[in-house]
């Protein structure tokens, strides 16, 4: 897991020790910490006095809060960021989980929509979470496949397949009467010049077949028109979609018992420039990012945490998958699923680049 610059220094052995219990119980429980229940359950080797000693010094330090109903402590987000930072790098999945989930994936086909959703239900249901993915966003599309339909006595469906996955379909009316056969050969002729070009390469395709209109028809040249723009559109397009599933999951948890508070977050999941966002800040540091409470850009997450991974050919096509749940999460489990599923998504973009 990439490091981040702002992480706390390092405590000493055995109140980091402390610390990690206070943690994984708390997970565990929902419920404050005390002393008694950690030297009850943990094999610490010191008495609770020692243990209460430690956690009023993790207090001061800020790495635990204190609640003014209990007299046990939680963590604070510093307490989840050095605890994250002690597991990133030596967590790994499972064999028997990685071999459940590279099976629930060899039962789709190569379609890029059925991916993204795999993705985020496999993350929601290992995590007890929300999942989340975003389709591959490409630094420039390219074209793979044109189809000229006959929609109509004087229409016709222009189809548009692009090679990140995506199929646009755009309507022209026709200037006469064509027979399937001649627009099928129409679509060959486009899809002949066009194939694996990118908007900008579509462009100068158009410009050169502009300047001898008499060798195509007037249908031809409007559809290459309309496939330059459909293309630069997608281009300059954010994050389409945002992918979401276990929603109910993160609703179950007590820390969103008021579900205005959740639709808030998720409403910024929504929002393509928070994921665009996100997805460029995740590609430029690599391998698994944890954005913790506070450390969320937007007030509405400070609740939540986020474990994400970029995925795709860096300078090709990128998108983000990840694990979206309250701060009290099981960080390493969390941390090895969104590593081990960003290398399938990999796959994935290979092939749709191959």
């Amino acid at each position: 897991m990439a490091r981040r610059k702002d992480r706390p220094g390092p405590l000493e052995s055995r109140s980091a020790a402390i610390l990690r219990a206070i943690i994984e119980e708390y997970v565990a429980t929902a419920s404050p910490v005390g002393s008694l229940s950690l030297v009850a359950k943990y094999r610490l080797g010191v008495s609770p006095a020692t243990v209460r000693n430690v956690m009023a010094e993790l207090e001061a330090a800020g790495f635990l809060g204190h609640p003014h109903t209990s007299a046990g402590r939680i963590p604070t987000d510093m307490g989840y960021r050095l605890y994250v930072e002690s597991i990133g790098d030596v967590v790994n999945l499972a064999p028997v989980e990685q071999l459940m989930i590279r099976h629930q994936f060899g039962q789709v086909e190569f379609a890029s929509e059925q991916w993204f959703r795999l993705a985020a239900a496999t993350l929601a249901g290992a995590n007890h979470a929300a999942g989340l993915a975003t389709p591959a966003k490409p630094v420039a599309c390219r074209a793979r496949r044109v189809d000229l339909v006959s929609s109509g006595p004087r229409t016709v469906t222009l189809v548009l397949v692009l090679a990140e996955g995506p199929v646009k379909q755009i309507l022209l009316t026709l200037d006469e009467p064509r027979t399937q056969d001649e627009l099928g050969a129409m679509a060959s002729f486009i899809d002949h010049r066009l194939a694996d070009r990118s908007a900008r390469q579509v462009d100068a395709v158009l410009d050169e077949l502009h300047a001898t209109p008499e060798a195509v028809s007037a249908l031809v040249l409007r559809a290459i028109e309309r496939i330059a723009a459909s293309m630069h559109e997608f281009d300059a397009a954010s994050v389409e979609d945002v992918f979401s599933e276990g929603i109910l999951n993160v609703m179950a948890a007590p820390e969103f018992a008021q579900s205005e508070k959740l639709r808030r977050v998720f409403g910024v999941l929504q929002d393509r420039h928070f994921i665009g966002g996100l997805t460029r800040r995740v590609s430029e540091r690599g391998d698994v990012q944890v954005f913790i409470g506070h450390e969320n850009d937007h007030e509405e997450m400070h609740d939540v945490s986020l474990v994400v991974a970029s995925y795709g050919r860096p300078g090709r096509a990128t998108g983000v998958i990840g694990v979206l749940g309250p701060t009290r999460m099981a960080y390493p489990h969390a941390i090895s699923t969104v590593r081990y599923v960003s290398g399938l998504m990999n796959e994935l973009v290979d092939h749709l680049y191959a």
